[in-house]
């Protein structure tokens, strides 16, 4: 089928390309970058250079590639993960989510589509009840004011991705990627604070990370394009897992030395409000819904047998 990628030469984008020309799809890959179409054409795909918020450009691109699936993998992340400055680090991708999904959405509409999947998070749930949410659980609502203003942007984007007439609209919450690329890769930047022992365990640890790997996340979406219904589902691993059990094993795979501990106190000092709640609060997430509706079924189904073999 004919499939349109938003954002084709990011984190996911690149290996989704590949795996959809593997299965055999037509890929139109939009990227802003000159230098990234011509990746995009080596991997089999049509490039087309557009800047996401030149709008028309947006609906001209969509247009011609007649796609029967858009795809939304737009994202403006920076090189290196900053949770003490997180308005700098989201805030663009908090644009692209509330001011070019609406016009992409349109254009997909206009221009035939039967589906659109989106990208989204699956760790921004409210930090209540128990460790473990399914895609029924709230959105976070309260707590530090730029991480409330993701979660905004995030549940404006769902909604209307979800509730949009005309197609399908899924929406898949991503787990923490890793993998080639991501900020956990051995050159990644959350690697490199792990090597210098600045990354620590932060008060009990307690916080729940739910992890995927780029090349699994990029798998779910290759199923969506004809499984599942509108809606969300969330994309993760099977083993969601405690900051204080997943980061000295991974600092063991980066041949680091075990991380510190600190106290929440001396955290929120050092990297934030954010950083401090995310280490102690954070809750997980369950992928039944995706493994049932999806038939996915991860490569990596445990961080722990990710970390050893496939960093990056």
């Amino acid at each position: 089928m004919r499939v349109f990628v938003a954002g084709a030469t990011g984190v996911i984008g690149r290996p989704l390309v590949r795996q959809l020309r593997e299965a055999g799809h037509e890929v139109t890959g939009m990227t802003r970058s000159p230098e990234k179409a011509e990746a995009l054409r080596v991997a089999g795909a049509e490039p087309v250079v557009c800047d996401a918020f030149d709008f028309e450009g947006l609906r001209s691109a969509v247009a011609a590639a007649r796609p029967e699936v858009v795809i939304h993998q737009l994202t403006a992340l920076p090189a290196s993960y900053d949770m003490r400055n997180y308005e700098r680090t989201l805030g663009p991708t908090n644009r692209l989510r509330t001011e070019v999904t609406p016009v992409l959405l349109d254009a997909a509409r206009a221009a035939g589509a039967r589906r659109v999947i989106s990208q989204s998070i699956c760790f921004m749930y409210q930090p209540e009840g128990g460790p473990i949410k399914d895609e029924q659980a709230p959105i976070l609502n309260q707590g530090p004011e730029p991480m409330v203003q993701g979660a905004l942007a995030t549940r404006v984007m769902e909604k209307e991705v979800s509730d949009a007439a005309g197609f399908e609209g899924l929406v898949l919450r991503y787990g923490q990627f890793y993998g080639p690329g991501t900020y956990y890769a051995s050159d990644g930047s959350i690697a490199r604070e792990v090597s210098r022992r600045r990354f620590p365990i932060v008060g009990d640890g307690g916080g729940i990370f739910s992890f995927v790997h780029a090349e699994d996340a990029a798998s779910a979406t290759v199923l969506a394009l004809d499984r599942g219904g509108t809606g969300v589902y969330n994309v993760c691993d099977d083993e969601p897992v405690p900051l204080r059990d997943w980061l000295p094993v991974y600092a063991q795979a980066l041949g680091a030395k075990p991380p510190r501990k600190a106290p929440r106190w001396l955290a929120r000092l050092i990297a934030g409000q954010i950083a401090a709640s995310s280490a102690t609060e954070l809750r997980g997430a369950s992928n039944e819904k995706a493994k049932r509706e999806l038939g996915w079924t991860p490569r990596y189904p445990s961080w722990r047998q990710g970390f050893a073999e496939a960093l990056g």
